[in-house]
């Protein structure tokens, strides 16, 4: 699977993230041939989103397909240009290890992945195009489509950060390890210590043992001596421990000691996670500002009675006309 995944170029890289998405973390977190991947993601993104954009717009023309084609991969690479500086700098303030290029290349996986499973969509959204087709449902239904699509990706997004995280953390305690046994090493052996010659080291006989009674410790080894002269030692058991001491109504007369709980890791500031509460928030944030420019964008499924338009003037919002839309299926 290694062999495949390193091998996977093109539209096949929609392919190594589902099947091998883990190895996908480990070359973001390793930043190993980012460039590499990032270019391989923006090109299946681009083809997938161009392809699911010409349907979106052959609802009124040819023209309005060809243009769509082109602004939907648009959609999604200007909202990544607008966010993606917002969430670099921000794990920047609050001391997160994210290199720029990491996360780059997390969001490439989000509209990767989005865009691959617009494009499985785009057979279904067709259909609907050509047996049944009413404006308002083709409009909600490709709204549908993205939104789902657009989740998927962004749960993507996090698991990917939090396996990013977990790759800073193991490689910030492998790195306090290797400290600790450098320093360890030097106050064993300082430098400034001169050898003693074997030879100027006095050596004198060593002194003949003196039996010193003293009573016998319970667990500790007491010698005693046989009859031939030779000394048998023998260890005496340690003593059980002491029964607790209950209450009447079963309680303990006095609280166990419950043991320590295991140090938590203290990261240095360039070797903190990201914070995952700042990724959720940025995820809002990412979604409101790709609604916004969608609608600034349109039209990207283009009505049958209006003319060609390459951009219509803004008026109301997003969500205003959605529900709109909902209100004419039922009008």
């Amino acid at each position: 699977m290694a062999a495949y995944g390193e091998s996977a170029s093109g539209l096949l890289i929609i392919e190594r993230i589902l099947r091998d998405r883990e190895s996908i973390w480990r070359q973001i977190g390793q930043e190993r041939d980012l460039g590499k991947l990032t270019k391989q993601m923006l090109y299946s993104s681009v083809v997938a989103l161009a392809c699911y954009g010409a349907v979106l717009g052959a609802s009124s023309s040819v023209a309005q397909a060809a243009l769509s084609a082109v602004k939907l991969p648009l959609l999604f690479l200007m909202t990544l240009a607008i966010c993606l500086p917002t969430l670099y700098l921000f794990n920047l303030v609050f001391g997160a290890r994210l290199q720029v290029r990491q996360a780059l290349a997390l969001v490439m996986v989000t509209i990767t992945v989005t865009s691959a499973l617009a494009l499985a969509f785009a057979p279904i959204s067709l259909f609907f195009l050509i047996t049944a087709f009413s404006y308002s449902f083709y409009k909600i239904l490709n709204v549908a489509i993205l939104t789902l699509t657009a989740f998927v990706g962004l749960r993507f997004l996090t698991s990917g950060m939090r396996a990013l995280n977990e790759h800073t953390t193991a490689l910030a305690a492998a790195r306090r390890a290797e400290r600790e046994r450098e320093e360890a090493a030097a106050a064993a052996t300082p430098d400034d210590a001169e050898p003693v010659p074997v030879s100027a080291v006095p050596i004198s006989p060593a002194p003949s043992p003196v039996p010193v009674p003293a009573a016998p410790v319970p667990g500790a080894a007491e010698p005693q001596r046989a009859s031939n002269g030779l000394v048998a030692t023998v260890v005496t058991p340690p003593l059980p421990p002491a029964p607790p001491l209950l209450m009447p109504d079963g309680r303990l007369a006095y609280p166990m000691p419950r043991p320590a709980p295991p140090p938590r890791p203290q990261l240095a500031p360039g070797e903190r996670p990201a914070s995952m509460t700042l990724l959720n928030v940025w995820i809002l944030l990412f979604g409101f500002v790709g609604t916004q420019l969608a609608w600034t964008l349109r039209p990207f499924v283009g009505s049958p009675g209006e003319p060609f338009e390459v951009f219509r003037k803004i008026e109301g919002n997003f969500y205003v006309n959605i529900v709109q839309a909902i209100g004419d299926l039922f009008t």
